[in-house]
């Protein structure tokens, strides 16, 4: 009887990963690109010209606690190539349009309340100094603006969610998925370690991100 060696499938996982990213890769990547393009022309247009006053988000305690923590700026900006990873690993073209509403609706919700309710971080967070090159290039973009809900915390929690579905459709190993919730806890934990947000942006960020993802993932499960 013949039988296949020991490990033959071991690495099923990974095939299928590489399969997921080569399939209309063209599309992921213009699509995600034209994307981000059109959220930021929004986002910083609010940002520079909220409609009404600004209200400044309080520090807890919890926030002076963990007080500035520059290492965590590459934590941070790795928000860019970990909210990525749900759009390279969707299977086929009706997956992907799902997943782009349902990262389009949650944007649009915090742009929504960005339009109506501008928040800003407490100016008695003090100043943050721009340690290193990194910060400097953060600080030229983006300001403490359109704090509440985080939209960092948002995104994170909402593909970590479809990439926690994504990596047990695909039975990959439970290493992969820890690494997948250290990575969105370490992106959550940068909001707060880099003062570009305070707990009460991030609760609410996290409220948004697992209403939308658990909202999308209940209606269309990407397999």
């Amino acid at each position: 009887m013949n039988s296949a060696p020991y490990g033959a499938d071991s690495c099923g996982w990974l095939r299928s990963l590489r399969t997921r990213v080569a399939t209309l890769w063209w599309l992921k990547a213009l699509g995600n690109t034209v994307f981000l393009v059109v959220f930021f022309q929004l986002y910083l247009w609010l940002q520079k010209n909220p409609l009404f006053a600004v209200t400044q988000i309080p520090a807890t305690a919890l926030d002076d606690w963990i007080g500035f923590q520059p290492w965590t700026i590459t934590l941070y900006l790795s928000l860019w190539v970990y909210t990525a990873l749900p759009v390279a690993l969707q299977p086929d073209k009706p997956r992907l349009l799902r997943y782009t509403g349902a990262i389009s609706v949650l944007c649009l919700v915090a742009l929504l309340v960005f339009l109506v309710w501008p928040t800003s971080v407490s100016d008695a967070v003090g100043a943050r100094p721009a340690s290193n090159g990194l910060f400097a290039m953060l600080y030229a973009v983006d300001s403490t603006g359109n704090a509440c809900p985080s939209l960092h915390v948002a995104a994170s929690v909402m593909s970590c969610m479809w990439l926690q579905a994504i990596l047990t459709q695909v039975r990959a190993p439970a290493w992969l998925n820890a690494v997948n919730v250290a990575w969105c806890l370490g992106i959550v934990f940068s909001t707060l370690a880099t003062k570009q947000h305070l707990l009460l942006d991030v609760l609410a960020g996290v409220a948004l991100g697992i209403g939308i993802g658990w909202a999308s993932l209940r209606r269309a499960k990407p397999v």
